[in-house]
């Protein structure tokens, strides 16, 4: 099973799958679908689970499952880090955005040992680590 999917028309590489990232039991996939402003839940044989859209949900790209299942996504266009349930299906909590110095997220990890949230970003060449309450 292929995960990237470029489709190109009229010039422009729009991706279908942008990133994905497996939940820890392994029965989930969630993918970012960047150029529709979605992040897809799969299941383990590729059957669609759901969809999360949402308005702030402006070009997702990087995410991450942390070991205990919850599921962050970097949202470029909102400038924002998010937290979403573990069925991919509505939002739980904003864990970091523009206020917090953040410029262009695009990749997100989160550290066990020191419950930090690790976010690279593309308009200042910068990564933020941000302690978690």
């Amino acid at each position: 099973m292929s995960l990237f999917l470029p489709v190109i028309i009229k010039h422009v590489l729009y991706f279908v799958v942008f990133k994905c990232a497996l939940s820890p039991d392994g029965e989930r996939i969630f993918v970012t679908n960047i150029t529709n402003h979605k992040l897809l839940t799969l299941a383990k044989d590729g059957a669609h689970l759901s969809t999360f859209t949402d308005s702030f949900l402006h070009y997702p790209n990087g995410l991450h499952v942390t070991p205990a299942g919850q599921v962050l996504v970097c949202v470029h266009g909102s400038v924002t880090v998010i937290q979403v349930d573990h069925e991919g299906r509505k939002k739980l909590a904003t864990l970091a955005s523009k206020k917090d110095g953040l410029r262009g997220p695009l990749s997100v990890c989160y550290n066990t040992n020191t419950h930090q949230i690790i976010v690279g970003q593309n308009n200042n060449n910068k990564i933020t680590v941000m302690e978690l309450q």
